[in-house]
């Protein structure tokens, strides 16, 4: 273990119990341990007041350190979330895209705002109660950081760090990533942490559970459009797949997702914005009547309509191949980052709680192709695809 005599590390204390226990565990190995809490909301409008507001958060938060004996203060960023995630959130519901703000919160935020005032109060380290695990190894006389999968694999969040960089992981701990959550309630309910019993959060990081139709309706006004229903008969389904002259073309050709028009569906509904609904999305449509419930299987947010089929086996849904842009490929491994031509065999998950699925990275000079062994479900343009080798996170980036 590090020589921790004296080091001084900032505990993102959230007032729940994960991060309770990381600022516990830190002290217990002799750091020096400061807890800071992120205000990073104010509007209650679209917040469910009754179900985690900020206060009682901050309020909770305020008491472990308390109990901890360490000091305690808040930080207002709300400025700086409002610009770098919510903001970002609008822009991208308004192109259609479904963006993942967890992930942002993690890259813009606690390990870049967050961090960079910790280290203004002379931290060497930040720490949250994040279910993951940070590794170094040296390479060519170098150290490098990896992010490592949490022990417990039901509560496994490298997924939502996947954005972090080397700098920000040299400055990052994860005190809680080699245990699992009953063991973590476990330690809180022995130190009599008010936390110990208190329900994990729900919704937007830091913000507390947000009804999220009526936080869009802020910026995105409702404005009503065609439900349409695809059949899972429809051409584009069974076309058979023509030689191309090379993989990448193939790949191209596999990335591109259904082209759908308002006529090649019947009209069995209406929405009030096609930028609330999401793909894979099934409540919220209102349409009853059919055998089997609809899914969303695209939206067209300029045209103003919600494409649907039936059913989670809906063809509709399916793709195997996803492509990421230059610009928005990310390797916490900078040292693995792939050059045009070649390709990794990798395990890969496209959403938070999806298992580890077997695929291969291509890259190419626009980008990269993620060619997965099994179709999946709901590949969804504006959320993050992470790619690991065995249990170490090593890239990530934006699907498009």
């Amino acid at each position: 273990m590090q020589d921790v005599f004296m080091k001084r590390v900032i505990v993102g204390l959230s007032g729940g119990v994960d991060s309770s226990v990381a600022a516990y565990l830190l002290k217990a190995q002799g750091y020096e341990v400061i807890g800071l809490f992120m205000k990073n909301w104010h509007d209650d409008s679209v917040t469910i007041s009754d179900e985690c507001p900020w206060l009682e958060d901050s309020n909770d938060a305020m008491l472990v350190a308390d109990k901890l004996g360490i000091p305690f203060q808040t930080v207002d960023l709300s400025k700086q979330y409002k610009e770098r995630i919510v903001d970002y959130m609008f822009k991208e519901y308004e192109k259609g895209r479904t963006p993942n703000p967890d992930v942002l919160c993690n890259r813009e935020i606690k390990f870049d705002v967050f961090m960079d005032i910790a280290l203004e109060l002379g931290a060497d380290y930040v720490a949250t109660g994040h279910y993951c695990r940070k590794g170094t190894i040296e390479k060519n006389g170098k150290d490098i950081h990896q992010l490592l999968a949490g022990v417990d694999s039901n509560k496994d969040q490298s997924y939502f760090l996947c954005q972090l960089s080397q700098n920000q992981l040299a400055k990052a701990l994860f005190p809680i990533g080699e245990l699992t959550k009953p063991e973590v309630r476990e330690i809180a309910k022995a130190q009599n942490l008010i936390t110990a019993e208190k329900k994990d959060s729900q919704g937007l990081c830091f913000i507390g559970k947000v009804r999220l139709p009526e936080f869009l309706q802020q910026k995105l006004k409702p404005k009503a459009g065609n439900i349409v229903e695809v059949s899972d008969t429809f051409k584009a389904y069974n076309q058979t797949i023509p030689q191309f002259d090379s993989k990448e073309n193939k790949l191209e050709y596999l990335a591109q997702k259904p082209e759908y028009t308002i006529l090649d569906g019947k009209v069995v509904g209406q929405h009030q914005g096609a930028h609330y609904f999401t793909k894979g999305q099934r409540k919220g449509l209102a349409v009853g009547g059919t055998k089997e419930p609809l899914f969303v299987i695209d939206t067209d947010v300029n045209e103003n309509i919600i494409y649907t089929g039936q059913g989670k086996d809906h063809p509709g849904l399916y793709r195997h191949v996803l492509y990421v842009t230059n610009d928005e490929l990310h390797w916490v491994r900078e040292d693995l980052a792939m050059v045009d031509g070649e390709t990794m065999t990798v395990q890969a998950r496209i959403r938070y709680r999806q298992t580890l699925e077997a695929a291969t990275l291509h890259k190419v000079s626009s980008g990269m192709y993620v060619e997965f062994d099994n179709k999946q479900s709901a590949i969804t343009e504006g959320q993050f695809v992470a790619w690991y080798l065995k249990d170490e996170l090593v890239g990530s980036g934006v699907i498009s």
